[in-house]
């Protein structure tokens, strides 16, 4: 494909490719504000619904659990369709349940909610397919991180500014029972937003919209096949282990730093905000450490990187279950942190170059196994039997026995890309 970018300058807005990249990136994090801005605000919730631990486990799990379907049909209507289409439609059907979510009373009607917000979580696929699209392949893996992580930030951010919009609202005499009902219009019309500008100011590709280039037209049908690649699947657990974990520390941490040292619903969600806003660097490090390990390593060497990036993040987390004291346990939140967010952005380092003609459904594949793990550590988080920390301790060993699976996939079999990748920026087209 033409005009794909062969470098990335952040700190531009010149031409579709970098307003694309910016307006695709904040999308993600807007979308991510909407989809987790009710963990934070969880201590009111729970104590106004009358919520059991097992009940608010069930909410943790709605809320990843629809982003699984959502992210493998989002992919497949980005091949179809085209990302700029398939995210304006997303935003606006999207808003809805986070607007309306405020009018929940029961758990029922809360946890009914939680599932329909999860559909946002798909926002992820349409960043990193768009992204995908406008940079060449000796960039992809930078670009793709640095979009995906930024947008994660979202999770930080959220974690952060949702108890002081919440606290704002309290002041001015409302109830908690009502502040963190109208607190949830702010990214709901933030969404409303952001579809505005994905109409006015982006493309499908760096020459034009689908419906422009015939580009739809000319794409070959999706190779069902990439169903029995078992690259996919070693990327789809890698990606459980580390986004899985990522959004499972969003939806659980305030309350964990509530109730295992004693913090206040504000103190708590600024500590869990910290772990998010690793994302402002450690995504893009994966990505450019990546790209620079496949240069000389080729695809071999990218899934050593991740494989490796894995194991830490597994054993930093078996050690903050296991932290005494508050300061321990934040120093061991920001190693772990730091390996799970490299580890997605060398996750989707490889993606793009597993099936070229297919990225949307790769990307929804390994997307959705994000979710997935997200959705089966929820269910260590509602067991009345199973303590915080064991949980923890458990999804650690997991990881860690995944970073060996990582290790023994040979990526380079089928596609040896990164191999010739100087040379590749010709090829680009067949790299969408």
């Amino acid at each position: 494909m033409k005009n794909q970018l062969t470098k990335l300058n952040i700190f531009s807005i010149k031409g579709v490719q970098m307003r694309t990249f910016h307006i695709t990136w904040l999308m993600f994090f807007v979308c991510f504000f909407g989809w987790f801005g009710l963990a934070p605000l969880m201590p009111t919730i729970r104590a106004e619904l009358h919520l059991t631990k097992g009940q608010v486990g069930n909410t943790i799990i709605a809320s990843v659990a629809a982003t699984i379907i959502a992210r493998l049909i989002i992919g497949k209507l980005c091949d179809t369709w085209g990302p700029r289409k398939t995210a304006i439609r997303l935003l606006l059907i999207g808003s809805l349940p986070v607007f309306f979510v405020g009018l929940a009373h029961t758990y029922i009607t809360f946890l009914l909610f939680r599932l329909a917000i999860g559909v946002i979580g798909a926002s992820f696929v349409i960043t990193q397919f768009h992204t995908s699209m406008m940079f060449a392949p000796n960039i992809k893996g930078t670009a793709n991180a640095v979009t995906g992580g930024w947008g994660n930030l979202g999770g930080g951010v959220t974690n952060m500014v949702m108890p002081l919009i919440f606290a704002a609202i309290v002041g001015f005499g409302y109830t908690k029972g009502e502040a963190w009902r109208y607190a949830m219009i702010v990214p709901g019309v933030m969404m409303l937003i952001i579809a505005f500008l994905y109409y006015k100011y982006t493309k499908d590709t760096p020459n034009g919209n689908y419906d422009e280039t015939g580009y739809r037209n000319a794409k070959s049908k999706t190779d069902w096949s990439i169903l029995t690649d078992w690259r996919v699947w070693a990327l789809t657990m890698a990606y459980a282990m580390c986004f899985g974990m990522e959004i499972t520390f969003d939806n659980v941490a305030s309350l964990h730093f509530v109730d295992s040292f004693h913090l206040t619903q504000s103190v708590a969600g600024f500590w869990a905000g910290i772990f998010g806003f690793m994302n402002l660097f450690a995504r893009a490090l994966g990505g450019i450490v990546s790209d620079k390990v496949g240069k000389k390593s080729g695809m071999r060497g990218k899934g050593l990187l991740l494989a490796g990036v894995l194991l830490l993040e597994g054993l930093g987390l078996i050690l903050f279950a296991h932290a005494g004291s508050l300061m321990v346990a934040i120093i061991t939140m920001l190693s772990f942190a730091l390996f799970l967010k490299m580890s997605n952005g060398a996750t989707f380092g490889i993606v793009p170059f597993v099936n070229t003609k297919n990225v949307g459904m790769v990307s929804g594949i390994v997307g959705a196994g994000g979710n997935l793990g997200g959705m089966l550590f929820g269910f260590l988080f509602k067991s009345q039997s199973i303590t915080y920390v064991q949980a923890f301790t458990y999804i650690g060993y997991a990881i860690v026995a995944v970073s060996v699976i990582v290790f023994v996939t040979r990526f380079h079999k089928k596609a040896n890309l990164i191999e010739s990748i100087d040379k590749a920026v010709p090829l680009a087209g067949s790299i969408a």
